[in-house]
C-alpha cells in the first residue's frame, strides 16, 4: 500500500476504518437479546438477534430499538439498558483489525511513522470499542484520541495532534 513519504503522523478513524463497526454492534445486540430472553423469557435470543441484524443491514442503527420493541412487545424500560450496553458492554469476542490495516500499520511502523486514532462519537462508547480491539503487536504503539472530547474542550484536533507529535500540520495524514 502506498502512503505519502513526507507525512510523519497517520491518523485513523476507528469505526469501519480499522475494523467493521458491525462486529461491535452485533455483539451488543447479542448481549441485549440474551438479557431480554433471560429477563422476560420471550423472545428467543436468536430471533431478536436476527431481527436486529437484519434491521442493521437494511435500515441502519436508527430506530432499531423501537422497531424491535414494537415487533416483539418487550417493555420500553429496557431502552436504557440497550443504550448502556453500547457504552459498557463486555464483549464475548475481540474486535479484529482489517487485514489491510494490519499490513499498513506494519509498513508505517517500519518507516518510523507515528500512528494514532482520532475517533468520533461518544468517547465512553469509543473507549469501550478500543478496549476490545485486538491490537496485536501495535497495542503499545497506537495512541487514541477522542474528537468529541477535544471539541467539548474547544480544542482543534489537527492543531492538538500537531502539538502532541511535535510536527507541522502538513505532516499529518488523515485516513478515513
Amino acid at each position: 500500500m502506498m502512503f505519502p513519504e513526507e507525512k510523519k503522523v497517520y491518523v485513523f478513524e476507528l469505526d469501519d476504518v480499522l475494523f467493521p463497526k458491525k462486529d461491535y454492534l452485533l455483539q451488543v445486540y447479542y448481549l441485549f437479546a440474551n438479557f431480554i430472553e433471560f429477563t422476560e423469557t420471550f423472545p428467543p435470543q436468536g430471533d431478536l438477534v436476527n431481527f436486529m441484524k437484519n434491521h442493521l443491514e437494511s435500515q441502519g442503527e436508527g430506530s432499531l430499538f423501537e422497531h424491535a420493541q414494537a415487533t416483539f412487545g418487550f417493555d420500553m424500560k429496557y431502552k436504557e439498558h440497550f443504550e448502556r450496553l453500547h457504552v459498557n458492554a463486555v464483549l464475548p469476542l475481540k474486535l479484529h483489525l482489517f487485514d489491510h490495516i494490519t499490513t499498513l500499520f506494519s509498513q508505517l511502523n517500519e518507516e518510523g511513522k507515528e500512528i494514532c486514532v482520532l475517533t468520533k462519537g461518544n468517547p465512553l462508547e469509543q473507549l469501550n470499542k478500543v478496549k476490545f480491539v485486538d491490537w496485536g503487536e501495535f497495542s503499545n504503539r497506537v495512541k487514541i484520541y477522542f474528537q468529541d472530547e477535544l471539541a467539548f474542550r474547544q480544542i482543534d484536533p489537527t492543531q492538538f495532534l500537531a502539538q502532541e507529535f511535535a510536527v507541522d500540520i502538513t505532516a499529518i495524514q488523515f485516513v478515513d
